[in-house]
């Protein structure tokens, strides 16, 4: 009992770090994914503000289409369909291969 109790606070000591550290994704810290989340949220998304595109010149794009299928970014709140259509509307190239 005493050993699965010491494995318990391990892993709560794990989940709580981990919910400590900042959100990245593809190169994008969290503040570029915050700028980025009204144009990539449903129901009412908006144009990218420059802010936006700022950090998604930053990005790895060949990284943010890897996740064009995943269930990850719903988990977010985030439209992986609004996610993809977001580097055009800042005027950058996707890879060819998205």
């Amino acid at each position: 009992m005493a050993m699965a109790t010491g494995k318990l606070v391990v892993l709560m000591m794990v989940i709580m770090l981990e919910g400590t550290r900042a959100i990245s994704l593809c190169d994008m810290n969290d503040d570029g994914i915050e700028a980025c989340r009204p144009s990539v949220t449903q129901p009412n998304p908006v144009d990218p503000t420059p802010l936006c595109c700022d950090a998604l010149k930053g990005a790895n794009l060949s990284c943010l289409c890897s996740y064009k299928n995943s269930m990850w970014l719903p988990s977010l709140g985030i439209d992986p369909a609004l996610a993809m259509a977001l580097p055009p509307k800042c005027n950058l190239d996707m890879p060819p291969d998205c």
